[in-house]
């Protein structure tokens, strides 16, 4: 009998697993299970959509459903919802949209559960005008009401990736936007010195940015009308609450999967649970961080398709570790770009047993004679007594892309300052100085550390 592979969420990490899976082993019956009518999507688009930069959710679809189907031979279904997982039978309990159940058997099972919204201690969470953006329908809903109605004001709660990208598309639809943030910047793992150049940038673009402030109340009269803060009140027309995510752990939690210390599933080095017939991958599971070698929950994208690709290879007969991750992102603040890679935190890199210490620069992202270039700001952290590379912010009008991969790549080789400092990069006057801000910003640090 043809052995089964079970994949419980249709995104990232179980369309890659699933894909990866069938490759591998052509004659393994692969099963996905998606609660939504929407598999393999580009949820970071969504901004861009509410903007109005992208004209249709279709657009966000990377390889559609019938190709997995008819091309690639996955049993895909969609609207599907796993409500359980029974382990000693190795089956998962699935209801469908048209209000059937049944049960399906598994040899090996991904949960590719995903993160949802996190819903922050605040009363009025529940009012028709108040919107989330962790998924597709739920895009759809705010556009549409954004279009309906006559919203002139809105507040945004967070000033994480999502919080700092929709103050943007609210700007483009010539809203009036108030951003909370409950910390004192903006953008936490990025670094203070980004995080004031990325406020700076908002509040130029009209965005009303207010660090410092937590809101305790969403307040009206059918609907919310005001934003209470610690610092007052904020009238609003809509509020989308953007406060971070958190793993959808609840099947695992359910049916005994062991949780790791950052609340999401557990994982070792190929993406097994704690029950060796059941993977986790993608934004519901822990991953290794290149700094400290412990167990991270960082979601991102790439991530997610990388984790359920090694998944999807060890089932399908190639075991595969999942890697470790560095936390690279960078995400777009208007005219800025701003990424990071590994950990700034100081006192996190100090509780993980490092001497931590950081530089900041400020360079030019082109030769200082060629036209049109713009300011570039790093800063570098590196390990006192290894002299390896901790982490990296960069901010800046062009070239900040570029030149965070180098950074990352240094640790997750094991890179020390010294050797970022002597990289052979690539220089043009179009595109940098001769000494590129990475390696100068690596000379002034290597310098500090010897």
């Amino acid at each position: 009998m043809t052995e089964a592979f079970v994949v419980i969420g249709g995104d990232a990490a179980g369309m890659s697993a699933a894909s990866k899976a069938k490759r591998e082993a052509p004659a393994r019956e692969v099963v996905v299970l998606e609660r939504s009518e929407w598999v393999s999507y580009g949820a970071c688009g969504l901004p861009y959509y509410v903007k109005g930069e992208i004209d249709s959710l279709d657009d966000l679809i990377a390889i559609p459903a019938e190709r997995f189907r008819e091309e690639r031979d996955i049993d895909l279904r969609t609207g599907h919802e796993a409500t359980g997982i029974d382990r000693d039978r190795q089956q998962v309990m699935v209801e469908t949209d048209d209000g059937e159940s049944y049960r399906i058997g598994y040899d090996d099972l991904l949960i590719a559960t995903g993160a949802g919204a996190l819903e922050p201690p605040i009363d009025g969470l529940d009012a028709g005008n108040v919107f989330t953006l962790q998924e597709m329908n739920a895009g759809r809903e705010l556009k549409e009401a954004l279009a309906a109605a006559e919203y002139d004001r809105i507040g945004v709660i967070g000033g994480g990736y999502i919080g700092i990208e929709m103050a943007e598309a609210f700007r483009g639809r010539d809203l009036d936007v108030t951003l909370f943030e409950m910390r004192e910047h903006v953008l936490p793992p990025f670094g203070t010195a980004a995080a004031e150049t990325v406020e700076d940038e908002l509040e130029d673009n009209g965005v009303d940015v207010r660090t410092g402030t937590r809101v305790q109340a969403l307040e009206g009269d059918g609907g919310v009308e005001t934003v209470r803060t610690d610092a007052g009140a904020v009238p609003v027309d809509a509020v989308l609450v953007a406060a971070g995510v958190e793993p959808n752990v609840e099947l695992a939690e359910e049916t005994g999967i062991d949780l790791g210390p950052t609340g999401a599933i557990e994982t070792d080095e190929y993406g097994r649970t704690s029950d060796d017939a059941v993977y986790a991958a993608g934004d519901c599971a822990e991953m290794s961080h290149a700094v400290t070698d412990e167990p991270a929950h960082v979601p991102l994208a790439l991530t997610a398709n990388r984790a359920g690709r090694a998944v999807g290879a060890t089932v399908g007969g190639d075991p595969t570790p999942v890697g470790d991750i560095a936390g690279t992102a960078v995400l777009k603040a208007f005219d800025l770009a701003v990424a990071r890679t590994g950990i700034l935190d100081e006192r996190e890199l100090r509780d993980a047993g490092f001497d931590p210490v950081s530089v900041s620069i400020t360079s030019a992202s082109r030769a200082h004679y060629y036209p049109g270039g713009s300011e570039i700001e790093i800063t570098l952290v590196g390990d006192r007594e290894t002299g390896h590379v901790l982490g990296a912010s960069i901010v800046g009008r062009e070239g900040v892309a570029k030149r965070i991969d180098p950074i990352a790549t240094a640790i997750q080789s094991g890179l020390t300052v010294e050797d970022v400092e002597y990289l052979d990069l690539s220089y043009a006057p179009p595109f940098g100085p001769t000494w590129d801000p990475i390696l100068t910003a690596a000379k002034v640090l290597n310098g500090k550390l010897e």
